[in-house]
């Protein structure tokens, strides 16, 4: 009789979730912990002012520059780089403990950081977050109204060049405009997908 593979539980998944500035990276987050799932958010720490509405430690973890700068001397922090002016970095423990204990971890990163997670842990899910048209992407910049003029177009110019990363990702998801619910059920879907996998991702975090 043919071997019957052994129903364990499935590796835990170090997930990245990226894409270009105004995408809503951000909002679809908040809407996969509306799921109620066994995941791991990591927060990100950064040396931009906070914005309003944003809360320390959840949204981001706000810190000044010369308490970043000791941080990466101190090699704490998984990723990190400077973005627009500003310092932003995943620290390291944050996804290492959370794998240990089992749990799913997912990481919101920019092209940039996602490209070294990449070279990091070969085995993380990338996926890629894209607005239905650039257009689309363009007014959702402009109606942020949270960058001055100069900053806006620089932004504009650097997520289009962004948007050809795409194939560097293993997943695309598209995030329509006022329907959060179908990008999250998306992503939701992928990572069970991922569970079922013959062969599953091992992501091995020092």
């Amino acid at each position: 009789m043919p071997l019957i593979p052994e129903a364990s539980p499935s590796p835990p998944l170090l997930v990245v979730l990226s894409g270009p500035s105004g995408v809503g990276k951000d909002a679809v987050l908040n809407e996969l912990r509306r799921l109620d799932r066994p995941w791991h958010f990591a927060v990100t720490a950064t040396t931009r002012e906070m914005r309003p509405g944003e809360r320390d430690g959840e949204d981001y973890i706000f810190i000044d520059t010369d308490t970043f700068a000791r941080m990466r001397e101190r090699d704490e922090f998984l990723e990190c780089a400077e973005v627009y002016g500003r310092w932003y970095g995943v620290p390291r423990s944050q996804a290492r403990d959370a794998l240990r204990s089992g749990k799913d971890v997912f990481l919101k990163l920019d092209v940039q950081g996602a490209a070294t997670i990449r070279q990091m842990a070969p085995e993380a899910l990338l996926i890629f977050l894209i607005p239905p048209s650039l257009e689309d992407l363009h007014l959702r910049l402009r109606g942020r109204m949270t960058e001055s003029d100069a900053e806006l177009e620089r932004r504009l110019l650097t997520a289009e060049e962004e948007l050809a990363q795409v194939h560097h990702f293993d997943y695309r998801v598209v995030n329509p405009d006022g329907d959060l619910e179908q990008a999250a059920a998306d992503i939701d879907a992928i990572i069970a997908a991922e569970k079922c996998r013959v062969s599953p991702r091992v992501v091995q975090l020092m």
